[in-house]
């Protein structure tokens, strides 16, 4: 593991710096903020130790910057006993910890063993979420570049989002998209269905219940909004919830407050919603359908997902991606297509999108040849 020390005193730094290479690790040092900033922007390190009153540049103005570059090492500030407060107030701004002068052994390798186990944790956490989340949107279209482009000035923002397109072409990839490049990206996703929920059902699904509250409420819920405190809840299908139910969403939203089925007690949430559906909710609206409150509530930001007919260039990426993630989930060798059997599939309308593409790759795989060829697309794929 490689640590970096930063700190003006050349006694510390090389007396912390023996005892971290007696325990096996590379160390590297910096006599001040400036160079150890320089240092951090270059070199990837397991945790770094920084002084808090250094010249030129001091401990808390490096960690600050080490955060608003986004460089995640985690970092001990190393603290006088007059420094105690600044060292609390470097904790809230984002340091792992902090350790007093003169330097303890045992408390150096405990906290420096501390941080680097969150790190690796934080690290395996969000493998984990690729692993989940991690669906590439794939396509080099003007269409898909300008949605990308959108997704990149939203997700840092906490602006409710209102994804809009046709059945199967992407939104709720959109909307992890958003969670996962937004600050919020290490606390819950929480995904609603609200087409899937039995009307009778969905205050109980969204705000919970207490224990008793209806006859099969044999122990207390927290509902989905609950359950996304601190994070994100993504509300798919938004245009099918009943209007009952839109009038308590838009009172979470605008108290952040909400009351469990059978509750007397409001519960506090910090929830950003984003939410999808394929309706044109102005249509629905003007039809009585929809709250015209809540719409412009979810609707700070609108983003729409073009269907896959309106970036056919967009295929041979698409199928190449499905292709390969297939083959490889089956552990089976690589297929190709042909590009006349391409080209075909350019040709084709989709009116189930990037879902339906998928099915008839998956298809074709199964049942044609390798490489794949024009006559096989026009003997499995109907036109």
């Amino acid at each position: 593991m490689k640590v970096l020390i930063v700190d003006d005193e050349r006694a510390i730094r090389y007396s912390l710096k023996e005892i971290l290479e007696m325990e096996n690790y590379q160390v590297e040092t910096a006599e001040n903020g400036q160079e150890g900033l320089e240092k951090a922007r270059k070199e990837k390190y397991d945790a770094i130790f920084c002084d808090i009153k250094m010249p030129q540049m001091d401990g808390t103005e490096m960690l600050v910057k080490l955060i608003e570059e986004g460089i995640e090492s985690p970092v001990i500030m190393v603290s006088g006993h007059a420094d105690i407060i600044t060292a609390v107030d470097c904790i809230k701004k984002g340091a792992f910890d902090f350790i007093e002068k003169p330097l303890d052994l045992n408390r150096i390798l405990i906290t420096l063993k501390n941080a680097t186990d969150k790190a690796n944790l934080v690290k395996e956490t969000k493998i984990l979420k690729k692993k989940i989340y991690g669906r590439e949107m794939v396509g080099a279209s003007a269409p898909i570049g300008h949605l990308k482009e959108m997704i990149g000035k939203v997700a840092p923002t906490q602006a409710s989002v209102l994804i809009t397109g046709p059945n199967g072409s992407g939104k709720e990839l959109v909307a992890q998209s958003i969670y996962q490049l937004s600050d919020r990206s290490m606390m819950p996703f929480v995904e609603v269905n609200c087409a899937a929920i039995p009307s009778e059902l969905i205050d109980s699904e969204l705000f919970g219940h207490k224990k008793g509250s209806f006859t099969s409420a044999i122990r207390d819920h927290k509902g989905k909004f609950e359950q996304a405190d601190g994070g994100t809840i993504f509300l798919d299908e938004i245009g099918d919830m009943s209007l009952p139910a839109q009038a308590k969403v838009l009172r979470v939203l605008q108290e952040r407050k909400l009351t469990p089925v059978g509750g007397d007690k409001e519960i506090t949430v910090d929830v950003r919603v984003i939410a999808a559906t394929n309706k044109n909710l102005q249509e629905e609206i003007a039809k009585g359908n929809f709250r015209e409150d809540l719409y412009h509530r979810l609707s700070v930001i609108v983003l729409r997902v073009p269907g896959l007919d309106e970036r056919k260039e967009d295929i041979p990426l698409l199928v190449e991606h499905f292709a390969g993630s297939i083959c490889a989930e089956a552990g089976k060798p690589g297929v190709t297509f042909a590009d006349d059997a391409m080209k075909l599939l350019q040709e084709r309308s989709w009116p189930g999108n990037i879902r339906e593409l998928r099915n008839v790759v998956e298809r074709l795989l199964i049942l044609g040849g390798n490489p794949v060829t024009a006559q096989d697309v026009k003997d499995y794929v109907i036109f």
